[in-house]
């Protein structure tokens, strides 16, 4: 049996709407005579992470965790500090096509919600980044806290969508994401790039 129309979108912002130069980091790397993509993988740590994507610590004290993981390798805290927070000054930018697609969305009468798991400065992030008003809802892991690919994670944006999850539609750059969604009801689509917004656009008028 045919799935039903998806009458929402949501939509992954890293990867999917927000994009990152890795020149950055690598950067910074090399100015502070740290390893090849350090800074990634200490933040990245998923013990360290895992409480600032569910609101139990501020950006500002997983920002400070890294610092102090960080310390010893660049040879003082303050080195440290310096190092994360000229990494950190960098927040991305916006994918200029994927933007012109939300935009064209909601244009038809689609909804479109943002659902990432991130930090409490997803809506200085936003602002920054020129996206406030672009977007429906905006379903941000540490607030609700809970993050993806948990199925009440899915269940919440959906409910911020007002939308069954059997008609909205998600897009995600991770698969592990992508069969989160698909086990909570959603149609579920791992994106690859620009190229994928022409499948998007059907799936959405079909």
């Amino acid at each position: 049996m045919a799935r039903e129309r998806a009458t929402a979108l949501l939509l992954d912002f890293d990867g999917v709407l927000r994009r990152w130069d890795p020149a950055v980091a690598a950067g910074v790397e090399r100015e502070y005579g740290l390893s090849e993509g350090v800074l990634g993988e200490i933040a990245m740590q998923w013990g360290r992470l895992q409480p600032v994507l569910t609101g139990r610590v501020s950006h500002a004290e997983w920002v400070t965790s890294v610092v102090d993981a960080l310390s010893e390798s660049v040879g003082s805290p303050e080195r440290a500090r310096a190092a994360v927070e000229q990494w950190q000054r960098y927040r991305g930018e916006v994918d200029p096509d994927v933007l012109a697609f939300v935009r064209e969305v909601r244009a038809a009468g689609v909804p479109v919600g943002l659902a990432t798991n991130a930090t409490d400065l997803l809506d200085a992030d936003l602002a920054a980044l020129g996206l406030v008003g672009e977007l429906d809802v905006v379903v941000n892991s540490s607030v609700i806290g809970v993050h993806k690919p948990a199925k009440e994670y899915f269940q919440a944006a959906c409910g911020a969508l007002d939308t069954p999850p059997a008609r909205v539609l998600f897009v995600d750059d991770e698969d592990w994401a992508v069969r989160g969604a698909r086990a909570a009801g959603l149609s579920a689509h791992r994106y690859g790039g620009p190229p994928d917004l022409r499948y998007l656009r059907a799936a959405l008028a079909s």
